[in-house]
């Protein structure tokens, strides 16, 4: 029978002293009493451990810009241990040029021929990672690759070999092992890929690297699994069973029964939650108990880790474990459900079982799991998700557990991941109270903390005037060959040197479509503030390999996710002098369209090398030589657009389609993809006067020595 709580009834219930836990929670009545047996001998399945991906989109594109020491603050918060989440493993993805969400990620491999281990930040990221935690374990799985491999089919032994150079440069250049792999996520199933992949892994010492397949989300992703009790080479093969949100489509019955039979670990390898705040956060802890609970799963990967884009890009923040998007300010901030990683990161290691017959759901409203170490130590994590009652849970220890003090860590909606007072064991048992809503982490541990910094920067808008000329760049390798602040969305845009060999500059490097997860539009990179209205952008561009290349303002939007066509304007220069202004809306297509393919308008369009119409004044360019640099630029004020080329106006028009937004770099992608060369990009006030180059921080050193 269900009573009203009284504060009479907790003193006689309750063995702990935090009362103030449940201060708020006299309406709420208390449940009858559940009790647990915690048997250190029951043994169970093994902890795989909790963590993260970085990737899936260019998710940590501008953590890499960040200042020290605020960069390893973000990185300590991420994977210190018993400091802040304390992740045990880290999924990342093989970057293979094209969108995979957010952006683009620059592969080692753009051409068959090409071989090069210093390109973009994972490789950074991993051993930062490692460096913090040496336990930590390191996956990785491709979204998309380039499109040389297989000449167009990903499932080849082109990517075979793509994955084993990939994972031998972790190795020979990072010193870093790689623990698993997965076949390609949430693109399907192929079982031969999996064999051959086994068998190249193989070939190349890789015996230890163990695949985990096919890292899908939909209601069929495990029925592949079926196959394996006929295909003793699948079975070989495929050391993991892994996909996506669990918590939404469980793991079936017969597939629990085939995993145990094969003796196959099941690993989530992208759960999402997308929620705010600390519903945030306790969903992902419940999430993380039912993952186990329900479907068997021993490693849980949330996408994404830290949320380094920029905020107009598609989940730039509900699912990250941080926000570090400021890079020219250094500030930052966690989200509550960093915390929710706590509670489980930092009471438990991998190796770690979950023990049998003290892992299950609580009465009137939760989950609970328990994790035991190789010794005497345990944990338990709880949460009373949804909970209506005050539930009190007596649990016994047995079979060698340890029976010395508890501490107990709590969070709910008022304040995360606070200590309580410990609980000491009588008669080798104890009792909790349980608040609704709540999460709990009780441990015979020690050492956690809730971890900070103080004195965190304020956040700054982005420099304006902004002015890049690249030349700062000249140990490329040292920077991943990506400058500070652009986020490539398509394409990648890589610092080289200029042709003319008199600097650097930035271009664009891949001119073979990949083949990409996700549907790309145009190779194009974003920089700024999507709050910019009135200004010009401009860069020298030199067409290096036909088509043409431009630049864009007004971008405020760059897709839903799914796709990345962009909603902005772009001013294109091709290669036969045509300059072109263009509206683009995105995949919806709200505006009266001239252009079904790309989904774009034609709002004017003036020749530089010949009369025209639409041209404001002839002859801007005479004689134009596709064999020099040009400088392009696009200004905005108020609905009038305008375009100049070298300093000439070649076109204008009035538009209102898009009042704000971001700049950015764009090459043409048709029936060949267009690589380009950019320099000097500048972002001013209209009408003003060329600034000094923009000095960095000194203290935003580069992620490679």
């Amino acid at each position: 029978m269900k009573k009203l709580f009284s504060r009479s009834l907790l003193r006689a219930a309750a063995i702990t002293s935090w009362f103030y836990v449940l201060a708020n929670s006299s309406t709420f009545p208390v449940s009858a009493d559940q009790t647990v047996e915690l048997n250190g001998a029951a043994g169970g399945k093994r902890f795989d451990g909790i963590g993260a991906v970085s990737g899936g989109g260019a998710t940590s594109v501008l953590l890499k810009d960040y200042p020290e020491p605020q960069r390893s603050q973000v990185l300590d918060l991420l994977f210190k241990p018993k400091f802040g989440a304390s992740m045990s493993t880290l999924l990342v993805e093989v970057p293979g040029d094209a969108n995979a969400t957010q952006g683009a990620e620059p592969s080692h491999m753009h051409t068959r021929d090409d071989l090069n281990y210093s390109r973009g930040y994972e490789w950074w990221l991993m051993r930062e990672a490692k460096k913090r935690n040496p336990d930590l374990t390191l996956d990785a799985c491709a979204w998309g690759c380039p499109g040389w491999v297989g000449n167009g089919n990903f499932w080849s032994q082109d990517m075979c070999d793509y994955y084993v150079k990939w994972i031998q440069g972790l190795k020979s250049v990072y010193s870093l092992d790689l623990d698993a792999i997965g076949c390609r996520n949430e693109k399907g199933v192929s079982k031969d890929f999996a064999k051959k992949f086994r068998a190249t892994l193989d070939a190349n010492g890789l015996e230890s690297v163990r695949i985990h397949a096919f890292d899908n989300w939909d209601k069929k992703k495990f029925d592949w699994v079926r196959g394996m009790t006929n295909d003793p080479a699948l079975r070989k093969a495929v050391a993991i069973l892994s996909n996506h949100t669990m918590a939404d489509i469980p793991t079936p019955p017969d597939v629990l029964k085939l995993a145990e039979e094969y003796g196959k670990p099941i690993w989530n390898t992208e759960e999402h939650v997308y929620k705010k705040g600390f519903d945030c956060e306790i969903s992902m802890v419940q999430a993380f108990n039912e993952n186990f609970l329900h479907s068997g799963v021993t490693k849980i990967v949330s996408w994404y880790l830290v949320g380094s884009v920029y905020p107009m890009e598609p989940y730039s923040f509900d699912p990250a474990a941080m926000i570090a998007n400021s890079p020219w300010s250094g500030n930052y901030f966690t989200r509550e459900v960093l915390w929710g990683y706590a509670h489980y990161g930092q009471f438990s290691k991998i190796g770690w079982i979950y023990l049998n017959g003290a892992c299950g759901k609580l009465n009137d409203g939760g989950s609970f799991v328990t994790l035991k170490s190789p010794g005497k130590d345990y944990s338990v994590i709880l949460e009373t998700k949804g909970a209506k009652t005050v539930q009190n849970v007596t649990f016994t220890v047995s079979g060698g557990l340890s029976t010395g003090k508890l501490c107990v860590w709590h969070s709910d909606a008022k304040e995360q991941f606070v200590q309580q007072a410990g609980i000491k064991l009588k008669n080798n048992s104890f009792t909790i109270t349980l608040a609704p809503d709540s999460v709990y982490s009780i441990s015979t541990t020690s050492g956690q903390q809730k971890g900070s910094f103080e004195n965190i920067l304020a956040e700054t808008k982005f420099p304006f005037p902004y002015y890049e000329t690249f030349d700062e760049y000249s140990a490329q390798k040292q920077f991943g060959y990506l400058p500070h602040y652009t986020a490539d969305i398509a394409g990648i845009f890589e610092i080289a040197e200029r042709p003319d060999k008199t600097g650097q500059c930035l271009r664009q490097v891949v001119a073979q479509k990949p083949q990409s997860w996700a549907p790309e539009w145009m190779p194009y990179t974003i920089i700024g503030d999507e709050h910019w209205q009135d200004y010009e952008v401009s860069a020298d561009i030199y067409l290096d390999n036909g088509g043409w290349a431009g630049v864009m303002g007004r971008v405020n939007n760059v897709g839903d996710g799914y796709g990345c066509a962009p909603k902005g304007y772009y001013l294109r220069l091709a290669t036969n002098g045509v300059c072109t202004l263009i509206a683009i809306n995105g995949k919806a297509g709200e505006l009266d369209l001239g252009d079904k393919e790309h989904q774009a308008a034609l709002l004017a369009a003036g020749n530089t090398g010949e009369k025209g119409e639409k041209q404001m004044v002839a002859g801007i360019v005479k004689n134009f030589d596709v064999n020099q640099w040009h400088n392009v630029k696009l200004q905005f004020v108020g609905i009038t657009i305008t375009g100049f080329v070298d300093g000439v106006p070649v076109l204008s028009t009035t538009n209102n389609a898009f009042s704000h937004g971001m700049a950015g770099l764009v090459t043409s992608d048709n029936k060949t993809r267009n690589t380009a060369c950019f320099d000097n990009l500048l972002i001013n006030a209209v009408g003003a006067a060329t600034p000094k180059p923009t000095v960095f921080n000194k203290k935003q050193t580069p992620i490679y020595k």
